[in-house]
């Protein structure tokens, strides 16, 4: 027979392991890629496209470097990053984290700060 400790530290560590097996995956599923229609399309105003577009946080990030940067202060002025991340990819927090970024003298600091937060996270969720 086992004592009520040894029982209770095996009961711990599954809890403990059944926790971390839960938690994972939902933080994967943010990392996910979605379809081509789904995906991020960047536009530098509207009905002008510049053919990029990102299906994914990672691909978001990596698009965010490359696009003109018109695109970037056009879908930051209109929040549309923070409505595909929480609307589309599921990434409520993301969304939040963009909408804490102020505008910044400068455009292309502007998309240092965006991608610096969108890499964060993509750091946090691996």
């Amino acid at each position: 027979m086992f004592s009520i400790q040894v029982v209770s530290h095996i009961l711990s560590k599954i809890a403990i392991t059944k926790k971390q097996t839960i938690d994972k995956p939902k933080n994967l599923k943010l990392l996910n890629t979605v379809p081509f229609e789904r995906g991020f399309h960047f536009y530098t105003e509207l009905g002008k496209y510049t053919g990029i577009t990102a299906c994914s946080t990672v691909e978001f990030a990596e698009k965010l470097q490359i696009v003109p940067i018109q695109s970037v202060t056009f879908h930051f002025q209109r929040q549309d990053f923070q409505k595909w991340f929480k609307n589309t990819i599921g990434d409520e927090g993301l969304a939040t984290r963009i909408d804490q970024i102020m505008a910044q003298p400068s455009d292309e600091y502007l998309r240092k700060d965006l991608f610096k937060t969108v890499n964060h996270r993509i750091t946090e969720l691996q």
